[in-house]
């Protein structure tokens, strides 16, 4: 359990936090990727791409969402530092 001075994390739970969201981006990073060449496969193919492009999309709304939380744990590590 992370320990809290008044609303704030400690420095040592805070970066346990920042290195399990910088873990997540990357891995979503990853699913990117390979939907991205899913997509370009099924496209030279000439097979419905309608489904995948739609995941790729979605996975792309989860990498702003990743992103936004990972800067606001940056934001609060500079104040701890």
């Amino acid at each position: 359990m992370a320990e809290r001075r008044g609303d704030a994390l400690d420095r040592p739970a805070l970066q346990r936090i920042l290195a399990e969201a910088e873990e997540r981006l990357a891995h979503v990073e990853r699913q990117i990727e390979n939907q991205r060449k899913l997509v370009a496969k099924f496209e030279a193919d000439g097979r419905e791409a309608g489904n995948a492009r739609r995941l790729l999309a979605g996975l792309e709304l989860l990498l702003s969402d990743r992103r936004s939380h990972r800067d606001l744990l940056l934001k609060q590590a500079k104040g701890t530092a």
